[in-house]
């Protein structure tokens, strides 16, 4: 397991997404509010690498936001 140390895995959550024109986003500035197509009840996406791993919750507790893994997802075969 030493070996594992040394491996960077970049997680990323997804809570929603959107989509929008080219010039809103230019427009956008600090404190601007995005709409996503979720609500706080969905289930959010765990990415590994930009690969798609499981998916899980959001829980809030005070002021720390962790996500719950609730399941994993099939590994695609054309991914070593």
């Amino acid at each position: 397991m030493a070996t594992l140390d040394k491996v960077s895995v970049d997680l990323m959550v997804v809570l929603g997404t959107t989509t929008m024109p080219i010039h809103q986003v230019m427009r956008l500035s600090r404190g601007a509010i995005i709409e996503l197509d979720a609500t706080e009840a969905d289930e959010v996406k765990i990415l590994a690498n930009n690969l798609p791993v499981a998916s899980g919750v959001v829980l809030v507790d005070r002021n720390r936001i962790a996500v719950e893994v609730k399941r994993m997802l099939p590994k695609s075969p054309d991914v070593r």
